[in-house]
């Protein structure tokens, strides 16, 4: 899908993408385009447009590059829906000429509400690279409030980790718990490399806006734009390690139940030995045992193997190992 965007005054406004490509188009955005759609914009630009192959590509030369007077910039974007289900896309930066072209292959939400603040602008949006720092400022913003939620998230674990039973057994809950850290951990990791590439297009987007000749305002927001994702890096570390800590506390309460049950199993096994053995004892079939001709002979050794797993159990009681 094709979608246009025309300077009218200061704002952006969308238009049907059906009709030709307008002298005060500034921003081409293309959500899923199809080889058609691909082949016309290239024709109209004169540039080639990268395949969503291409745009996975992780070189640096195959993200960040100078083609034809253009300058392409590819970025790992991590974004949420309204389910706060947590994905992940690429985004192609295009700046030919005055205009801005977005290739995207995912729906980040910051597209739309771009879009719908971009007559709010207090620097308006009257060229490709404006449009390309309210994106990315945009996307910034977005990024901040997911780190936000998930900062939130991990920080109510610790307390459910740490806390009472609540009824629920022991296993149970910690296997839940550490399905949700992991959770966390993955999508702290993924917003660690989206803050990552971010951080690179910035720089990139910078050196091309000082070779563009642009305004110096508009390279004040970039670099601006570049210290705040700096920032959410930092942030993002700190939930980096309060995660691990929460997962390594986990896997240890996780280690330290299943080394009690083995300690339980071991504690009882010693315990009923003595009265196997004089079970096994008394069970043997010779002819000459005295004990079996006695009236209380088989009370006496009820008697005996219930005194030989009583003394181990007060023994294991008093050393605290049950």
């Amino acid at each position: 899908m094709i979608s246009l965007y025309d300077t009218q005054g200061t704002c952006l406004v969308r238009r049907d993408a059906t009709t030709d490509v307008g002298d005060k188009t500034v921003w081409i955005d293309l959500l899923s385009p199809t080889e058609t759609e691909e082949k016309a914009i290239e024709k109209f630009l004169g540039l080639d447009v990268p395949t969503r192959a291409e745009m996975r590509e992780i070189e640096a030369s195959n993200r960040y590059y100078n083609e034809d007077g253009a300058q392409f910039m590819t970025t790992f974007v991590v974004h949420s829906n309204e389910k706060d289900a947590t994905t992940t896309s690429n985004v192609t930066f295009i700046l030919a000429g005055n205009r801005l072209v977005t290739v995207r292959y995912g729906e980040p939400k910051a597209f739309v509400l771009f879009a719908e603040k971009a007559c709010r602008n207090g620097d308006g949006c009257t060229s490709g690279t404006q449009a390309m720092i309210g994106l990315i400022e945009t996307m910034i913003q977005r990024q901040a409030d997911l780190i936000e939620r998930v900062q939130d998230e991990v920080e109510t674990l610790a307390p459910q980790i740490f806390g009472q039973r609540n009824g629920q057994p022991q296993s149970r809950r910690l296997e839940v718990m550490l399905r949700s850290v992991g959770s966390k951990g993955d999508i702290t990791s993924r917003m660690q490399e989206s803050a990552t590439s971010l951080h690179r297009t910035l720089l990139y987007f910078a050196d091309a806006a000082r070779e563009r000749n642009e305004d110096p305002k508009l390279i004040n927001r970039i670099e601006s734009a570049d210290r705040d994702i700096v920032s959410l890096a930092e942030q993002l570390r700190f939930v980096s390690g309060r995660t691990a800590f929460l997962l390594d506390a986990t896997l240890g309460m996780i280690s330290t139940e299943q080394n009690q049950i083995i300690k339980l199993f071991s504690v009882m096994a010693v315990m009923l030995m003595p009265p196997t053995l004089v079970a096994s004892v008394y069970g043997m079939n010779y002819k000459n045992m005295p004990e079996l001709e006695w009236t209380y002979g088989y009370p006496m050794a009820l008697a005996l193997m219930f005194v030989s797993g009583l003394v181990p159990y007060i023994y294991f009681r008093r050393k605290g190992w049950l």
